[in-house]
């Protein structure tokens, strides 16, 4: 099965940017989609963003659109996922995974100050 490993969290303050990625084990072409989630403490885990396998097509969660951008590079088994401007309510534990769904990785832990 291929595993995911998230990464490049870690702590801003509010009005910072981050990247974070996600490296799969095994080629993510064949993920039609690739996505990106996010859980905050005592909430839901929510949709952040998605990318189509070619990344000709990409859909993002209202709350963070226009500061949020998901790419991806193929050739190197990686999702991206760019976040500007960053706020407090963004605070949460990242995840990736894909369509069909793959094990979920450990998450990447992004802490904004304000």
């Amino acid at each position: 099965q291929v595993q995911l490993v998230e990464s490049g969290g870690g702590l801003v303050q509010a009005g910072g940017s981050l990247r974070l990625s996600c490296a799969a084990s095994r080629n993510i072409f064949r993920f039609t989609f690739m996505d990106w989630y996010r859980q905050a403490p005592g909430k839901q885990h929510e949709f952040v963003a998605s990318i189509s396998s070619g990344g000709g097509s990409t859909n993002y969660a209202d709350f963070v659109k226009g500061r949020f951008t998901i790419s991806r590079d193929n050739a190197k088994n990686t999702v991206y996922l760019q976040m500007n401007s960053l706020k407090p309510e963004d605070a949460a534990v990242y995840y990736c995974n894909g369509r069909p769904v793959a094990p979920w990785g450990q998450g990447t832990q992004v802490t904004v100050s304000s």
